[in-house]
């Protein structure tokens, strides 16, 4: 569990003083409550003794200004830490998912293959938020109540050693065994909660997803079945939780219970002074030192889970990595080779290309074509190095691109992809993609250039929402974003993937004919289904 817990418990010294000031302000609020039902109790108890009597002679102000204090200072305290140690938590949270990011975005496609999407976001933002309960309602809470027990001890042995001594054992054995007990009591719970949440999160995004077609083949009831099942599970396990967590909270009250009455029986065997009271509150306000502990390690299980998952993540190592100084080559060109290129996927018993050779020139165009599943995308992939082949060499300006740095391999091509997405963003933002430096004259240059300008004709121009709840685009509109983004870029090499899949007669000729105008003097490879009757390709290679 510790080797587990290790790496994130250690985050927080990077916040040594802002840990200490919050587990000062912790044990502050705790002991001003203690303090606060321990004196109120006394001075309720010792104004009933005292009577009409003690009017003159008992004195009733300073009790009351310090139960007045007490509350002042257990209010202010208690805001103050859980400013400090939320806002603390905050900032390991943040860094935590900064961390999830960078170590996802350079996983290779075979690697994220492994994660569903919704389970992705699931470890993004579930799992990482329970991490926060390593600090805020385990570490924090156990620390405080130790300090707390030895400073009643302490306090308490002024008035009588042997039932302050009980009392403090009593109280360090409860804090000793009841996490223990929860933790086992809770573990697989956690678990089981931890992965139905993940499951139910995904199934209720494909759902969602889904609603069109599982309305046309008249499928949403069955598959409405199953989330509802996830949930009926997830929910009795959540009930199984709560009821623990009352459980918990009865056994505390119980342990309060206990030691009250001991005390009082304890108390029937010495003489002692009119603070005796003081005793008795103390035990019934010790329900408030361990009120936190049981909680904490019933969901600990969860946390555990979490850590887990979390820690799978970061700890993958991306497939395909690239040198950190790599080779100057001429950016203004490009000349693309093929060298004897093998590759398969993995899990499959076949290559999808084998010993492929191929030369484009620079400035060249190159259409390929083949049937589905032949290695033509591959081929574009393994460019961008999205893949790395299993044998053989690719080298733009005869060099190898593995002897590359990602940036300047980046900066050499330009990629539209088959599925061009479009995010739910500005037009601006969806531009500045292909070069994030550019003008807003730069965008309205290449959107007249890709023949788009009708979409700077509304209010918003340049600001105008796309993507869910923005305006929604054609089909050849989003092939020429695609485009345009590519423009922006300025690469000296442009990979296609069917640009005109999908579209009319019409708009496929005007697609092609602005790919012909924007590609001049660039080498490009596209891949298509279908040859046109416009003479695109100074090459067509079929695979």
């Amino acid at each position: 569990m510790l080797t587990l817990l290790r790496p994130y418990i250690a985050l927080y010294k990077h916040y040594f003083w802002q840990i200490v000031i919050g587990l000062s302000l912790a044990i502050l609020t705790l002991f001003a409550s203690v303090f606060l039902l321990s004196l109120s109790g006394w001075f309720l108890a010792s104004t009933a003794v005292a009577g009409v009597a003690g009017l003159y002679t008992f004195n009733y102000m300073l009790p009351a200004a310090g139960v007045r204090a007490a509350a002042i200072v257990r209010t202010t305290s208690r805001y103050a830490e859980r400013l400090v140690d939320h806002n603390t938590t905050f900032k390991i949270l943040a860094y935590l998912r900064t961390l999830a990011f960078s170590k996802i975005l350079p996983l290779s496609a075979n690697q994220l293959a492994q994660y569903q999407k919704a389970d992705l976001l699931n470890r993004f933002i579930v799992d990482i938020d329970a991490l926060d309960h390593l600090y805020l309602k385990l570490f924090s809470p156990i620390v405080t109540a130790l300090i707390i027990i030895v400073m009643l001890f302490v306090g308490l042995s002024y008035i009588n050693l042997p039932i302050a001594l009980i009392i403090s054992i009593v109280l360090t054995i409860a804090l000793l065994a009841i996490p223990v007990i929860f933790y086992h009591a809770g573990k697989q719970l956690g678990e089981t909660l931890a992965k139905q949440q993940s499951e139910y999160r995904a199934l209720l995004i494909n759902y969602l997803q889904g609603q069109a077609e599982l309305t046309l083949f008249n499928a949403q009831d069955r598959y409405r079945v199953k989330l509802n099942q996830l949930e009926s599970d997830w929910l009795y396990h959540q009930q199984k939780q709560s009821t623990l967590v009352a459980l918990s909270s009865a056994l505390v009250v119980l342990i309060a219970g206990f030691l009250t009455l001991l005390v009082l029986w304890l108390i029937t065997h010495y003489t002692l002074s009119p603070l005796v009271a003081l005793f008795v509150f103390v035990c019934l306000a010790s329900s408030e030192i361990l009120a936190p502990i049981p909680t904490a390690f019933i969901f600990l299980g969860q946390v555990l889970a979490s850590a887990k998952r979390t820690t799978a993540l970061f700890n993958q190592t991306p497939d395909i990595k690239f040198t950190e100084q790599g080779k100057v080559i001429d950016l203004t060109t490009a000349k693309l080779q093929f060298n004897d290129i093998s590759f398969s996927y993995p899990n499959q018993p076949f290559a999808v290309l084998n010993h492929f050779s191929l030369t484009i020139e620079a400035g060249k165009h190159i259409g390929l074509i083949g049937k589905t599943g032949c290695g033509k995308s591959t081929l574009l992939n393994l460019v961008t190095r999205t893949w790395d082949p299993t044998s053989g060499n690719i080298f733009i300006n005869d060099t190898p691109i593995n002897q590359l740095d990602e940036p300047t391999l980046r900066k050499v091509i330009a990629v539209v992809p088959q599925v061009i997405t479009i995010f739910s963003d500005t037009l601006r933002k969806n531009l500045l993609i292909g070069d994030p430096k550019a003008s807003d004259q730069q965008l309205i240059d290449v959107l007249q250039q890709v023949e788009l300008s009708k979409l700077l004709s509304t209010e918003h121009g340049l600001n105008l929402p796309l993507g869910q709840g923005g305006r929604s685009l054609s089909g050849g509109e989003i092939r020429r974003i695609g485009i345009a983004r590519a423009l922006l870029h300025n690469s000296p090499l442009v990979l296609m993937d069917e640009p005109t899949e999908s579209l009319d007669h019409q708009t496929e000729q005007q697609i092609i004919q602005l790919i012909k105008q924007t590609c001049q003097n660039k080498t490009l490879l596209m891949v298509t289904h279908r040859l046109t009757d416009n003479p695109l390709f100074d090459q067509v290679i079929e695979l």
